[in-house]
């Protein structure tokens, strides 16, 4: 096999690993406000007499 396909092989195994972590990592759910944390979001300001009735 020439060296040439070679190369061209690993760069472009390469390049299909990298899209498919950039793909995962999208798609992927997020560790750091999965669990009703608020994120630091101050919600006591609030008034609850404007919220919509259900």
């Amino acid at each position: 096999m020439n060296i040439q396909i070679i190369i061209i092989a690993i760069l472009f195994l390469a390049a299909v690993f990298y899209v498919c972590r950039l793909v995962y990592k999208n798609l992927s759910a997020k560790k750091s406000c999965g669990s009703n944390c608020k994120c630091g979001v101050d919600f006591s300001a609030i008034d609850a007499a404007n919220t919509p009735k259900k």
